[in-house]
């Protein structure tokens, strides 16, 4: 499919033309079939630069949001919240859109993910492109993912891109509805997609700077020192200008400043020339320089440790030599759940998140040591966040395995790395 059956709407920018869609969708049934586009890699920010709604009998609509926002949130999306909330919202991968769908007021109450609802029908790909290819037949033109959404005016070829995204959404709920349905886990997807609704909004990283790729080669607090400092420097720019950091300056040439903190532009440009550094270092180098000099005359004592101190679990790496006893039954957990999850049809991270388990693990409820309690467990998994459905599925698997004294000897699958949804073909 190269266009929506009934063309590219235009896009709508002003309240005459918002008010006239509202109307449209007003006068539709069913669900709404909702995504949103964003600049990410582009701008600092993370918000909705096109939004795209689809009714049955309300037509499709393209949204420029940008001018109905303001300070406070416009009348009129208040409207189409207030609309939408009527029935059921469709997204796919709807964890990327809901914060930036919120940010101008729009809050589902019902929702219907479709690549969550292909993860635990335990599709092969669930990308957007690949469900719509496989459950109805028809191949969607999906060659605009990664485009800058916050440029004005939006080619043709795009808007034609963005309203497929939701062109056929309500059909593959109807498909997602009916697998799910003879596989017997309608009822978890409706938990899944409520808990989601549910959820808390995540909370702000304690030192987000540590994240910068390449920390790998810092054996020095004071290179760390100097990372920070360039970090935020480049975020504050960055933000100042809504522009991506790594367009200020990349993870990679800032991580070299830190390691070779040049004295003047001369030799910043030696030391990024190797690396092929193509980013607006250039015009912000006096940025870069008063970073590099305020990291370099911090006391030691305000020098960073070069490992983040909490009172978090130890990293994953370290359990099986250093806490054996937390391990062995984390072994056992996991291949139990990798065999459960073998035979329910979807991934072991949809059965139940690996952090739940390795929590559980290294803090277990506390009960017999010759008999735990599958209601303990129970217990201490709904405390951490799992689902009925997953509880049901996973607590007599857990019970057993917290008992265990010695490792599995066999290889068990890493199912660490897992709460990040595959990318979507959107």
């Amino acid at each position: 499919m190269l266009a929506p059956i009934d063309g590219t709407p235009e896009v709508i920018a002003t309240e005459d033309d918002f008010a006239h869609a509202i109307a449209i969708l007003a006068n539709g049934h069913g669900p709404f079939a909702i995504d949103a586009e964003r600049a990410s890699g582009y701008k600092y920010s993370q918000r909705a630069y096109l939004i795209q709604i689809k009714r049955a009998g309300g037509g499709l609509h393209l949204i420029d949001p940008i001018p109905f926002q303001s300070n406070s949130l416009h009348p009129l999306f208040l409207e189409l919240n207030a609309l939408i909330q009527s029935d059921e919202v469709i997204l796919h991968a709807s964890t990327q859109d809901l914060p930036c769908l919120r940010e101008v007021g729009i809050q589902p109450a019902t929702l219907f993910d479709t690549e969550l609802a292909g993860r635990l029908a335990g599709l092969p790909r669930v990308g957007l492109g690949a469900l719509v290819e496989s459950l109805i037949g028809i191949g969607l033109a999906k060659e605009h993912s990664a485009v800058d959404w916050s440029i004005r005016p939006l080619p043709i070829a795009w808007l034609t891109y963005a309203a497929l995204d939701v062109e056929l959404l309500i059909e593959l709920r109807v498909k997602m509805i009916e697998l799910l349905s003879t596989q017997g886990k309608l009822g978890w997807a409706h938990e899944e997609f409520a808990a989601i609704l549910a959820a808390a909004p995540s909370e702000k990283r304690k030192e987000p700077w540590r994240r910068t790729s390449g920390m790998h080669k810092v054996r020095k607090r004071q290179v760390l020192a100097i990372v920070r400092e360039l970090w935020r420097v480049r975020d504050d720019l960055a933000r100042s200008v809504d522009v991506a950091p790594s367009k200020m300056l990349s993870d990679a040439a800032l991580m070299e400043l830190a390691l070779h903190t040049p004295k003047d532009r001369k030799e910043i440009e030696k030391v990024l020339r190797p690396i092929g550094a193509r980013s607006r270092w250039y015009e912000n180098a006096p940025a870069w320089l008063l970073a590099i000099e305020l990291g370099l005359a911090l006391p030691e004592s305000e020098w960073p440790e070069l490992r983040l101190v909490s009172d978090s679990m130890p990293p994953m790496k370290l359990w099986k030599e250093r806490f054996p006893a937390k391990f062995a039954p984390l072994s056992h957990a996991r291949l139990g759940i990798a065999g459960e999850s073998a035979l329910l049809g979807l991934p072991p991270e949809n059965l139940i998140s690996p952090e739940i388990v390795r929590r559980l693990c290294w803090n277990p409820p506390t009960g017999s040591t010759e008999v735990l309690q599958v209601n303990e467990v129970a217990r201490a998994l709904t405390e951490l966040g799992a689902r009925p459905w997953q509880v049901l599925a996973v607590a007599p698997i857990l019970a057993t395995a917290l008992l265990e004294k010695e490792p599995v000897l066999a290889l068990v699958p890493p199912i660490e790395n897992s709460d990040v949804p595959e990318s979507p073909d959107m």
